[in-house]
């Protein structure tokens, strides 16, 4: 722990009762919640001189010490791979990124995401508070969802767009065709999500570790047996959109996970289409939309007969 960053803090009386793992990344927005959980398995958080488990429950007037290492050097290698920006400039840049992409390096899938080709466009230009394996990432959208990202050049810019998502003024539009008629032409789904009891491979709607996740739908066009919607994320959680459309009885057409398989496409029809933030160093707010894909038009065309 030599060459670790050290972070340092006294609780105060608005942290009484919080775990651990949650203060550490309520202290410090270059940490997330899984990454606290993670230094603390490692052995580097400690609370009154004694190194802790997740579980551990924070105490006014508790010390917290927690040592973070330097970012590892990123052993994924850059790729020529196109990329359709929307947006560039010396701090971020925004990404239209197609189905079927994933957007960082996992197991199974170590070439051809996105982050590969970022890597390649932008080499050593990219944040490091997300990890190794995802260098500049904000935040990401699901290999079978397509559209807009944004994408952070350094780590400045990358804790002030944090920041934007996490008090919920980042804007995030979708356009998705969900199966079924709803029965109000707009309305809002405010259910928290966790993960699955049983499929740890899924989300759901449920009360047990979950966390509060607000999605706004409203109806574009109708068909006869499904319905084309634009929905404004107010909270980002995994698969929110996919779950609150499960949850209410209209899942996403095509989704395999949530929902079931659709003739010609393959996964969920849901396209990221707007996407709004400050910039964080001009301040100025600024908006980009991307415009439906073929795949997307060609669901429309096939389902309006």
């Amino acid at each position: 722990m030599e060459n670790d960053r050290i972070i340092t803090f006294t609780a105060e009386n608005a942290h009484d009762g919080m775990r651990a793992d949650k203060l550490l990344s309520v202290i410090d927005d270059t940490v997330s919640r899984s990454a606290a959980a993670k230094l603390i398995d490692e052995g580097r958080v400690f609370v009154n001189g004694k190194a802790i488990r997740k579980s551990c429950v924070i105490s006014v007037g508790d010390r917290i010490e927690a040592f973070i290492p330097e970012p590892e050097t990123l052993n994924v290698e850059a790729e020529n791979i196109p990329l359709d920006i929307v947006y560039e400039d010396d701090h971020l840049l925004v990404v239209n990124k197609p189905k079927g992409m994933v957007v960082h390096p996992a197991a199974g899938n170590y070439t051809g995401t996105l982050v590969n080709a970022l890597m390649y466009h932008c080499g050593d230009r990219l944040s490091s508070i997300n990890g190794v394996i995802r260098p500049g990432i904000v935040h990401r959208i699901d290999k079978l969802t397509s559209g807009l990202l944004i994408v952070a050049k350094n780590d400045t810019a990358h804790r002030e767009l944090a920041q934007q998502i996490k008090s919920h003024s980042f804007t995030r539009e979708y356009r998705a065709v969900i199966c079924g008629r709803l029965k109000d032409t707009e309305g809002t789904v405010n259910a928290p999500i966790g993960r699955h009891p049983t499929d740890r491979k899924k989300m759901a709607v449920t009360d047990k570790n979950s966390r509060y996740a607000v999605t706004h739908y409203t109806v574009l066009e109708e068909f006869d047996k499904y319905t084309f919607v634009k929905l404004r994320l107010e909270t980002g959680r995994t698969h929110q959109i996919r779950v609150h459309m499960s949850y209410i009885g209209h899942p996403v057409l095509g989704d395999e996970v949530y929902g079931k398989p659709f003739p010609g496409i393959e996964g969920q029809c849901l396209h990221a289409g707007k996407i709004g933030f400050v910039h964080p160093v001009t301040f100025e707010y600024m908006e980009f939309e991307s415009e439906l894909p073929q795949y997307f038009l060609d669901v429309l065309r096939k389902i309006g007969g």
